[in-house]
């Protein structure tokens, strides 16, 4: 097993596939991001990505190679993280590595070129509308790993109007540049007030960010639960392509 040092290498390793170098966050020049470290052997690609939320493991290549490298970095980096790859990946590495586990299945899904689908009215917010997203969260999006004021979120794109004529405009529609890296931009926390939908707001906020991203990056990319067929049927609708992924975790005893 060799241990990569420069997001160079791992660029050349993933051949094209965006998800192991987000997983590098990388942020200018050939290093990697805070803590993270990444591996190959033989058809194998592993990156491990530290991460309050979740720690991550991105693998990708071979099978019976890759499980010979999750064996071994686990064993040398601890349990806490949660191995992502493609879904026939995940699967082999389940049978093959008996404390391994599934967790879930999802999209992984990027761009490469800019979906030209902004609209009028949105814009970056300011601070004091980023604060103002939080309520968002709050009510009808909890569980999002992508909220104002954590750790990794560069910027948020909206739309600013009205509900309701007593409070004032604030944000309706609104997705986060988050965690975004050096070949790979990243967007999350994508929401839309309930009485602002069915009105294109998601769409024209998501083109916006994925424009963004793409123009500074090369590339954007998000994840969204397979469960989720609006917000997957809006993605490809920005040019977006999808590939099934799976999660899965050291097991407990």
């Amino acid at each position: 097993m060799e241990e990569l040092a420069r997001l160079s290498d791992i660029e050349q390793a993933a051949a094209g596939d965006g998800h192991p170098v987000w997983a590098a966050q990388g942020q200018g020049g050939d290093g990697l991001g805070p803590g993270v470290r990444a591996w190959c052997h033989g058809a194998a690609l592993a990156v491990a990505s530290p991460n309050p939320q979740q720690d991550r493991l991105a693998v990708k290549g071979d099978g019976a190679d890759v499980a010979v490298l999750v064996r071994r970095i686990l064993e040398e980096i601890g349990p806490s993280y949660r191995v992502l790859g493609e879904a026939v990946l995940i699967d082999a590495l389940v049978r093959q590595l008996p404390n391994l586990a599934p967790v879930h299945n999802f999209f992984w899904m990027e761009a490469t070129s800019p979906s030209g689908a902004a609209a009028a009215g949105v814009r970056w917010l300011n601070a004091r509308e980023e604060k103002e997203t939080a309520s968002l969260f709050d009510r009808f999006f909890p569980d999002s790993y992508a909220q104002p004021g954590r750790a990794g979120m560069r910027r948020w794109a909206g739309v600013v109007g009205e509900v309701d004529s007593s409070v004032g405009a604030k944000p309706l529609a609104v997705a986060a540049d988050a965690w975004s890296a050096a070949g790979c931009g990243f967007m999350g926390g994508v929401i839309t007030h309930p009485a602002a939908r069915g009105r294109g707001l998601a769409r024209a906020v998501c083109g916006f960010v994925v424009d963004a991203l793409v123009n500074q990056h090369g590339r954007a990319a998000l994840m969204v639960l397979t469960g989720n067929a609006p917000a997957i049927a809006t993605y490809e609708r920005l040019g977006m392509a999808k590939r099934l992924f799976g999660a899965a975790h050291i097991a407990a005893r």
